[in-house]
Order: C-alpha cells, then structure tokens, then sequence
C-alpha cells in the first residue's frame, strides 16, 4: 500500500468544562497521554487515523498489543484487530469496511471504519488536523432499562448488602488495569470487572460490561439508594444524551462508593461532591 505521509497536528477534544472538572476534582483522566501523532494519506485521498488519535480525541483509554487494540472510559467498548475486519462496538460484533492496518509501529484506521466502530460520522479536517465526531448512538441505546426482578431471577444479594461491602473492601489499592481479564488470572479489575467480581461472590452472575449491567435489576433514586446498590456514571460529551454508562461502582453508605479508576485502584470515593457528584447517570438495585 502506497501512502503519503501528512502531519496533523493532535488536537484534543473534550466536552464543555469536563477537562477542567477531572483537573480540578483529581479524578484521574480517562485517556492516554498525549502523542505525537499524524494522519497518513494514500495516493487515491484514503485518509488512515492512528487509533491514539481517535482515543485521546474522545478522552477514552487505549491498550493495544500485537494482536488486538482496545478503547473505553471505565472498561472496554471496542476492540479491533490489525488486518481483520471483525470488531467489536458496545459489546457487540461488527464488520469494518476496511481493516486497521499497522504503519510506523501505530494501528491506523480509515475515517469510514473508525465511523463504523463508533457508530457515528467521524471527521478529520485535513487542514487543522481537527479529528471531530457527531454524537454516538450505539445500535439499541435508546432501548428502555430492564424493570422488575433480574433476568437471574431472586438472590442472595439482598439480605447481604454488609457481607458484600466487607468482601469489596478487601480489594483496597487492588490495582486498576483497563480491560482487565478475570481476578483470578490478572490480579487486577476495570471497573466493571471489579463489580462483577463482588456480585458472582453473592450469587449474582452480572454482565461484563458497566453499560449493559445498567439493564439489570430495578432503578432507585438517590434518596432511596441502599448499601450494595449500583451507581452508574456518564462520559459527558461522547454518547447521545450522554445516557451511555461509562463507568460503574457499588454504594457502601454514608455517601460513598467503592470501585476502580487508575490510581490507587480499588478505592472509596464521595457520591455527593467532587467529580464524580456532577456525572451520575443512574442506579440500580439488583437482588
């Protein structure tokens, strides 16, 4: 494949006030740190982004090896392979118009492909070097939430909620890793790793990921929220109506949660100040 090589410089794209809410707030940023990095063009005008681009552009985190490359905020949302078009988008399997090839040791994608994956129309503007989407709807977002009891049926989680902050508190300063593979393997949780981990001590076999373990059990507000509650968080800025769960942490009482983000890992957080206060999207009780 021959391409012409076309320096863009980056240009980092956040939503109103959110990179200055994370500063300000010490909530750890989502994504990577910044790189240089540029666009490639073919001969026929095929513009190729590296994937660093399309992370940090969206404020999400990278982990990229020889076989595959995984994005997401809390845990991972989409995985590409080098050379494949088989992908993932929200958890769900999709076809690539092209495939990520890897240049100049980055993975890059073309803007159509890297639309496809998003689930919506990625721009680059070849001038500014401006790498610009339109708002994502994942296929089956605008679904309503699951009512009722869990689709698992009646647990032990309910007469249990002490018993399972105790257990969670266990994993203290456990170390975060994005994309993290099962506790027993990688001594390491994501975010929604980490609460599957406590529920499946309790019986309760939730989803692998924060925005579809969001359709599970029943919603409380916060005046109702109990000790072992899920509390769900937006990414502001990336999904429609910003109703796409990006990260995920269980209620221990008195105004806190518990759950994993960078540094220090597993740690206790304040629900009702701070950052995390002004990005709830929503919370769950599952029995």
């Amino acid at each position: 494949m021959l391409l012409v090589s076309l320096t863009l410089p980056l240009t980092m794209i956040t939503s109103c006030g959110q990179q200055d809410r994370v500063r300000s707030n010490s909530v750890p940023p989502s994504g990577n740190p910044p790189v240089k990095t540029e666009a490639i063009t073919e001969s026929n005008g095929t513009t190729w982004v590296p994937l660093k681009l399309v992370a940090q552009s969206l404020g999400l985190r990278l982990q990229e090896n020889r076989d595959s490359a995984n994005l997401g905020y809390g845990d991972v949302m989409f995985t590409v392979q080098p050379s494949q078009r088989h992908a993932i988008s929200f958890g769900q399997p999709i076809a690539l118009p092209q495939a990520p090839v890897r240049e100049n040791g980055q993975l890059y994608m073309t803007i159509d492909a890297v639309s496809a994956l998003l689930q919506t129309k990625a721009k680059i503007d070849t001038r500014t070097g401006k790498l610009s989407f339109d708002r994502i709807t994942p296929a089956g977002s605008n679904m309503p939430p699951q009512t009722g009891t869990s689709r698992y049926g009646v647990l032990s989680v309910a007469d249990q909620q002490d018993e399972m902050v105790a257990y969670a508190k266990q994993f203290l300063g456990v170390p975060y890793e994005f994309g993290a593979a099962p506790y027993e393997q990688s001594k390491a949780f994501d975010c929604s790793s980490f609460t599957r981990h406590v529920f499946k001590k309790f019986g309760q076999d939730l989803p692998r990921l924060a925005r579809d373990q969001a359709k599970e059990g029943v919603p409380v507000t916060r005046d109702q929220l109990q000790v072992g509650d899920l509390i769900f968080f937006t990414v502001p800025g990336r999904f429609q109506s910003d109703k796409i769960p990006g990260h995920v942490g269980i209620y221990v009482g008195d105004g806190k949660f518990i759950h994993t983000w960078g540094e220090p890992g597993v740690q206790i957080s304040p629900l009702d100040s701070g950052y995390w206060s002004t990005v709830i999207l929503s919370m769950r009780r599952v029995r």
